[in-house]
């Protein structure tokens, strides 16, 4: 077949996003997680008399179990096929990343499986977010602040 001919299939096929439907869900849901993260924040911060910065810490643990246990149960892919980048975006779809592929490598053990893999799809995330807090802050230190 055509190269051309095999494209305009392949585009006749293709089925089309509204990117406008999409961007409004993901933006709908992303203040959602938002006001769902500040409401953990105060809670924690008042049940438990801590500081807020305290409370942040473990509204952000309980964000990443939950998109772990999410992974788990196996609907959290059906979440992000609603929600679109609202839940991939914040730190849930960090742990769904990391849970993902330890779910998928399970059976080949602890060290060659889970300890192999757990970081693959995260990895290059952790890797880029390092370098890239490194470089700000020496960018910082350089310009004063």
């Amino acid at each position: 077949m055509e190269e051309n001919k095999y494209k305009r299939l392949v585009a006749k096929h293709t089925p089309k996003e509204n990117v406008l439907n999409n961007a409004l869900i993901a933006f709908l849901i992303g203040g959602v997680m938002g006001l769902l993260g500040q409401f953990l924040t105060d809670i924690y911060s008042y049940i438990f008399n801590i500081s807020t910065s305290d409370g942040t810490m473990l509204m952000i643990v309980t964000l990443v179990f939950l998109g772990c246990l999410f992974t788990c149960l196996g609907f959290f892919d059906k979440l992000v096929n609603f929600a679109r980048c609202g839940l991939i975006i914040p730190i849930t779809g960090f742990a769904h990343a990391v849970m993902s592929a330890t779910l998928e490598y399970r059976k080949e053990g602890f060290v060659t499986g889970i300890g192999a893999n757990m970081f693959k799809l995260a990895g290059s995330v952790i890797v880029f977010g390092v370098v890239s807090a490194y470089i700000f802050g020496f960018l910082r230190l350089i310009i004063g602040g």
